[in-house]
């Protein structure tokens, strides 16, 4: 392997700028010498090597930072994570927009991309001209101008550094993801695939993180978003006392809308042309899997998960999460409504334009497709969308 992606050459390289030698996981190192033999499969030339390793190191320094505030502030152990709300669904299925709502409710608070970029010191310890805003904001800003199509599809990057990350985000210093919010400047496009996960391990780390962020600040209701369906055992086993909205929304569409918005990043952050036929087969795979597993998976019907209709949501999205609230045992307070009402008319979906997406792209029958999915759309009451 090409010595610049070399994971030993990297892990000593952090080590030695950061003084620390400590990842806090006796088996990272073996998992960080698979991601970077992913990233040698992919023949990126020598300036996309270098991006790529200079984005591991970033990643490699941030976790041995992480590991060691936890040494250094004992404090952070000892946070109670306490009956957190997680919003969760098949991508491209209303989840994004929940969470921004639930997220301005004043009594709740939720990750944003600053704190899981740049997480040490502890952010609940930062002061309001803390630097890490800034640089978080200008990376957004990066961004956004290599890929100007995601804010079609995700408006909500135009929070910068105070946006609201995915769940999946805590784990890019764990190397078990390749989220664009993290490898945005090496060219690999929307990686999807090909790491080692342990969700007992990956759940061990992420609430690492909220305590890490609850610390030193007032005690506020955790919510978040992120893809939690395949691991719902360890999320309970995690949060025991969290409850999770679950929005359903034709899989077809969820489909056509994923193959449009990989196909739009990976042509932005790959810089290069896309192969829409391979990305429209990677993701109906995906969107397979994941219909499949909650299809199967006996711990959908836990009595701690909310399911909705995500064009119930749609049509009343500020009733929908009354409706979760009235679930969870939590107040609707006024403040929260008009928050929310307030976020809805402030932010409109479609402020930098229509994000367009066709079923056609996805490259079968689409009455079998229908067939398919069919006892999913009868478990959870959906229609065929049409579009």
């Amino acid at each position: 392997m090409n010595d610049i992606l070399k994971a030993q050459t990297l892990l000593a390289e952090a080590e030695a700028d950061t003084g620390l030698n400590d990842y806090g996981d006796p088996s990272f190192a073996s998992r960080f010498a698979i991601a970077m033999e992913q990233l040698h499969k992919l023949n990126l030339d020598e300036s996309g090597q270098r991006a790529a390793a200079d984005v591991s190191l970033g990643l490699l320094k941030s976790r041995l930072q992480f590991f060691d505030d936890h040494k250094r502030y004992p404090g952070l152990a000892d946070e109670v994570i306490e009956r957190p709300i997680f919003a969760t669904g098949e991508p491209r299925s209303g989840t994004t927009l929940l969470h921004a709502l639930l997220s301005v409710d004043p009594d709740s608070r939720s990750l944003r991309f600053w704190e899981v970029m740049y997480p040490s010191p502890p952010p609940g310890l930062a002061t309001e001209d803390d630097p890490r805003r800034t640089r978080a904001d200008e990376d957004w800003r990066e961004i956004n101008t290599m890929a100007p199509d995601w804010l079609k599809i995700h408006p909500y990057n135009d929070m910068l550094g105070d946006g609201l990350p995915e769940c999946e985000r805590t784990w890019a210093m764990d190397f078990r993801v390749m989220t664009p919010t993290a490898w945005w400047r090496a060219p690999i496009g929307m990686f999807v695939g090909g790491m080692p996960t342990d969700p007992a391990a990956q759940y061990r780390i992420h609430k690492m993180m909220l305590q890490h962020c609850q610390h030193g600040r007032p005690k506020k209701r955790w919510a978040l978003k992120g893809f939690h369906g395949p691991r719902l055992q360890a999320f309970f086993d995690t949060y025991p006392d969290a409850r999770l909205i679950w929005t359903h929304r034709d899989p077809v569409q969820v489909t056509a809308s994923r193959i449009g918005m990989a196909a739009a990043l990976t042509k932005a952050f790959a810089r290069g042309v896309v192969d829409v036929k391979e990305q429209a087969a990677i993701h109906l795979a995906a969107t397979r899997a994941g219909i499949e597993d909650t299809m199967n998976n006996p711990l959908v019907d836990d009595p701690r998960i909310h399911h909705v209709r995500y064009t119930d949501f749609i049509a009343d999205p500020v009733g929908t999460v009354g409706k979760f609230y009235d679930f969870c045992g939590i107040e609707f307070t006024a403040q929260a409504e008009q928050a929310m009402r307030d976020y809805l008319a402030n932010n409109r979906g479609d402020r930098y334009g229509k994000f367009r997406y066709s079923a056609d792209d996805i490259g079968v029958d689409i009455q079998q497709l229908n067939r398919e999915f069919a006892p999913y759309r009868e478990r959870f009451g959906l229609e065929a969308e049409l579009k």
